[in-house]
């Protein structure tokens, strides 16, 4: 198994595809890099890929104490560890936060910036909206037995549960997000949430293709808030996906992926030749 070894973190990640223009992938909150697997088959068709586990999850270990900016460098080692010197960078969830911070802090480095089911940081930001508050807390934090079913209905909207089966999706919920992260580990990173402000900073990505992601019944995220992330961001483009929830990683994976390659090619072309592959 690939591991980064830096000074502060020892760094889980894996790769897919030989060809075309490196992606980095991020992933969200006390979950591991490989959920993005409803991604990662379809991009590495076309693209290098990298995906890796945050401090917090999965198989990475860090010190105590992370920041938004140490997890942005977290990620930025990977690309390092693989020579990608320009990489796109594509975060959901808490990876929207991590995504920012790497492109603020690393402009240079970032070919193009995806943004999914995400905001702009703050505390007006730091718990969901009311309605799914308890929902939250149930499901990462409440009786371990309860928690996939908690987590699945706060990720997805009831009607899309209802006309599928939801016994694979609760297996996986419990053996990939329940069991990926004990809660102090999970505290850790609603800690690095809670002291991230990127929104007056964040004009500094006119330069950057940047792509912001609406699941428009998404319970975790306010949908006003794709829209501020959209307008603090100059030059960015909105895709709205109309019934996805939180997890439209797996819920709207074909037309997410889509939206992906297409944001991807667009990038490619307005910075052949000036970048190095």
């Amino acid at each position: 198994m690939p591991f980064v070894e830096l000074e502060d973190a020892r760094v889980h990640y894996d790769t897919a595809g030989s060809e075309g223009s490196p992606v980095l992938l991020v992933m969200g909150f006390g979950v591991p890099g490989r959920m993005w697997m409803n991604q990662i088959e379809a991009l590495s068709k076309r693209h290098r890929v990298a995906w890796f586990d945050n401090a917090g999850a999965g198989q990475t270990r860090a010190r105590l104490r992370v920041s938004m900016r140490d997890l942005g460098r977290h990620a930025l080692a990977v690309a390092d560890e693989l020579s990608w010197p320009h990489v796109h960078v594509v975060g959901v969830s808490l990876g929207g936060l991590i995504a920012q911070e790497s492109a603020l802090s690393w402009t240079s480095r970032v070919r193009s910036l995806s943004l999914i089911a995400t905001h702009a940081g703050g505390f007006r930001n730091f718990f969901p909206p009311p309605a799914s508050l308890l929902l939250f807390l149930r499901a990462f934090l409440g009786p371990r037995s309860a928690r996939a079913r908690m987590l699945e209905r706060l990720v997805f909207p009831d009607e899309y549960l209802r006309s599928i089966d939801v016994r694979p999706l609760r297996a996986a919920m419990r053996e990939e997000v329940v069991g990926a992260a004990p809660a102090r580990d999970r505290l850790r990173q609603m800690a690095a949430i809670l002291g991230h402000r990127a929104s007056d900073r964040l004009h500094a990505l006119a330069g950057t293709p940047t792509l912001v992601v609406k699941a428009s019944r998404d319970r975790l995220i306010r949908p006003r808030e794709h829209h501020r992330l959209h307008e603090l961001i100059p030059n960015s483009r909105l895709v709205e996906f109309t019934d996805a929830g939180h997890a439209i990683l797996h819920q709207c994976a074909a037309g997410l992926n889509d939206a992906l390659l297409d944001h991807f090619r667009a990038a490619d072309r307005r910075t052949r030749g000036d970048l190095p592959p």
